[in-house]
C-alpha cells in the first residue's frame, strides 16, 4: 500500500504515520510544501526507530507524483466523499490520498477525482479526526481486504518476562 500525505503540517502526525508505514510495510509519499523540516526532531521522535524499515518519497507536488505512477489506483480520504472508507475496494498497491491538518485535500482535486473520494463516518457535529488516526482506520481496512499480507498475525508472550505487569497478580 501507499500512503500519500498533502501538504502535511504537523511532524508529530508524520512522524506517527511513519511508524504506521513500517508496521505495515506501506511506503509514505509526502507531497510538498511540508510544514516542518525532515529532519525535526518531533518526526523523528514520532516515529522512534522504525524509519529505516519504510520506504519515503517525497515530491514537489501531486500532479509530479501522479505522472510518476500513472496506472496507480487512487483513493481520497475526504471529510466530503459520497462514500465511507469500508466500502472501497482496495487493491495490494493502492494509493490513499489524505489531506493535511488544517485544510484536507483541495477542492479543485477532490473535483476530478470524486468518484474515487471515501471518508470516516463519524458525528456530523465533529469536524474530523486526527490525521495520523485517519491514516490507520483506513490503511487497515485496506490491508484486512487483503488477508494482512506479509503481516505477523500473531503475538507470543514466551521470552518477554517484562510484557506481563505487575498487576495481572490481582486478576
Amino acid at each position: 500500500m501507499h500512503i500519500v500525505l498533502y501538504a502535511p503540517e504537523i511532524p508529530q502526525n508524520t512522524g506517527n504515520i511513519a511508524r504506521t508505514c513500517a508496521a505495515t510495510g506501506s511506503v509514505l509519499h509526502l507531497i510538498e510544501p511540508l510544514g516542518f523540516q525532515l529532519s525535526d526532531k518531533y518526526l523523528k521522535r514520532a516515529g522512534l526507530d522504525y524509519w529505516h524499515l519504510m520506504e519515503l518519497h517525497v515530491h514537489s507536488d501531486f500532479d509530479t507524483m501522479m505522472q510518476e505512477y500513472p496506472d496507480a489506483v487512487y483513493h481520497f480520504a475526504t471529510t466530503k466523499a459520497p462514500r465511507s472508507y469500508h466500502e472501497a475496494s482496495y487493491g495490494e498497491n493502492d494509493f490513499i490520498v489524505f489531506g493535511c491538518e488544517t485544510r484536507g485535500l483541495p477542492e479543485s482535486l477532490l473535483s476530478r477525482v470524486y468518484d474515487r473520494c471515501i471518508r470516516i463516518p463519524m458525528r456530523e457535529e465533529a469536524r474530523s479526526l486526527n490525521l495520523s488516526n485517519s491514516v490507520a482506520i483506513v490503511l487497515y481496512e485496506a490491508l484486512r481486504q487483503q488477508e494482512f499480507k506479509g503481516l505477523k498475525g500473531e503475538g507470543s508472550l514466551t521470552g518477554r518476562e517484562d510484557a506481563v505487569s505487575p498487576w495481572m497478580d490481582y486478576v
